[in-house]
């Protein structure tokens, strides 16, 4: 079940938050235990009790720190917790990628290739296990409260909104309103606002442009135009897809009394690699940087070692998205520029003089250019086929202009969702910048009313067709 779909909206939400509002105050958290199962159930079963097993695995670890907190052992069963998280995520998610890579190998050399069985990738597993362990890692750095009770534990690693693609919580942040939370109407509404905005980005421009994706990415031998569409199309498809869900989460995050921490901060905008990551995904960013990157070392211990930490981290960021050797590279892409900045002096600036000097524009566009060579790798089904997307790209095949295959199918719904989705990128930053205005937090009547607009619009046009799964949840 995905949020962009009818049985969502006028099924599963209505009925879970009438039966959550109905529930006694003592008794919500479990209420959204059993929505929460109960919605990723709707997947598949049988993964539900691996989801469930692996609750209970940390929970009970997580009891173990506890008990030995003061002593050696607690370090000892925090670190056989996270062995155990990683294991299942090695198994469900690598192992697959781990054969058929010594596999490529055997078949160069000559040797015969193992026959292995093939695990399916559980939905959400990356997020749960990420939260599974930095829960246990705070527990024995004395950063989180112990849960109350179980069933406060088991509805924050569950908790549906932001069960399959983030944001990436942690439960030092949410421990005190599982104990504790306020609801009030002005809360859900803000919360039902935020669910639109979110819902419209998805489906009125990420799955609208998504055709434009997908058709260019198709082609064995795209001309220089397709490729640069292809690529501008799918930065704009890949924000508001991820971004949009992130809203519709702590939209509904909201509904329930929950306050998220917010994912995306206008990343197109950003006059830095440094910057970027301080905008995109900003609790994966977080995660990194507190529970991989620190431990590493970070910048504690000299030069060269801040430029591999830098380094490796992006590389196993990347690995976290997917089970390719794309995602590797992609990873490889953005160490190597954050490590290159760290050695220029490049920092996230915070001053909002977005369009306001030649230097701030050329920051700006040379970044997005950085990106947009990132995201053909992501996007890519394996390494030859993005260097064969770079070579149209960058004229290596000739300039020339949209090939017919594409020309003929281009339809006028993308090319103005395309538009749009760029107007917002580069438009909104800057309203906000010089008025102050801020369309997550609006209250102006004629904005919230033209939200309302695009929601019914979107409605209308989910209904008329086939829904487009999150891209996150792949990873």
């Amino acid at each position: 079940m995905v949020f962009s779909s009818l049985i969502f909206l006028f099924l599963f939400l209505p009925v879970f938050l009438a039966f959550y509002y109905l529930t006694p105050y003592r008794w919500k958290n479990v209420a959204i235990l059993v929505g929460s199962y109960i919605f990723y159930a709707w997947w598949r079963v049988d993964f539900l009790l691996l989801f469930a097993g692996t609750t209970l695995w940390n929970y009970w670890i997580g009891q173990r720190v506890l008990a030995n907190i003061d002593t050696g052992r607690g370090t000892r069963w925090m670190q056989l917790g996270v062995a155990g998280d990683l294991l299942v995520l090695g198994i469900f998610k690598y192992f697959n990628f781990g054969v058929e890579s010594i596999n490529e190998i055997l078949e160069q050399s000559g040797a015969n290739t193992i026959e292995a069985l093939r695990f399916i990738l559980p939905i959400g597993i990356s997020f749960y296990i990420f939260q599974s362990i930095s829960y246990l890692i705070d527990l024995h750095r004395k950063d989180a409260p112990a849960p109350r009770r179980f069933v406060d534990f088991a509805a924050f690693i569950s908790l549906f909104p932001q069960l399959i693609a983030g944001p990436v919580l942690r439960y030092k942040d949410l421990a005190q309103q599982f104990e504790s939370r306020r609801h009030s109407m002005a809360l859900f509404s803000r919360g039902a606002y935020r669910f639109m905005v979110g819902f419209a980005k998805k489906v009125l421009i990420a799955d609208t442009v998504a055709t434009l994706v997908d058709k260019t990415f198709a082609l064995e031998d795209p001309t220089m135009a397709d490729a640069w569409l292809g690529i501008l199309a799918y930065a704009v498809q890949l924000y508001f897809d991820f971004s949009g869900y992130s809203d519709m989460a702590i939209g509904l995050g909201m509904m329930m009394g929950f306050r998220f921490v917010e994912n995306f901060n206008f990343p197109y905008i950003s006059r830095s690699i440094t910057e970027f990551w301080r905008r995109w995904h900003i609790s994966l960013s977080a995660w990194l940087r507190d529970y991989l990157y620190i431990p590493l070392g970070g910048n504690r211990k000299g030069t060269v070692r801040t430029y591999v930490n830098l380094f490796l981290t992006m590389v196993l960021g990347g690995l976290w998205h997917g089970a390719n050797w794309t995602f590797v590279a992609w990873g490889a892409w953005h160490g190597g520029v954050l490590a290159i900045e760290r050695a220029l002096g490049v920092t996230a600036s915070s001053v909002p003089d977005y369009y306001r000097s030649l230097r701030s524009l050329a920051a700006m566009s040379a970044t997005f250019l950085i990106v947009l060579i990132g995201w053909v790798l992501f996007r890519s089904p394996d390494i030859g086929y993005a260097f064969n997307f770079y070579s149209a790209m960058f004229g290596l095949k000739g300039i020339g202009g949209l090939s017919e295959a594409i020309d003929w199918q281009i339809g006028g719904a993308a090319v103005t969702a395309l538009v749009a989705g760029y107007l917002f990128i580069f438009a909104v930053p800057a309203l906000q910048a010089a008025k102050g205005f801020n369309l997550k937090e609006a209250r102006s009547l004629w904005v919230q009313s033209a939200i309302v607009g695009f929601f019914l619009l979107a409605v209308i046009k989910l209904a008329a067709q086939s829904y487009s799964p999150f891209l996150y949840f792949q990873f």
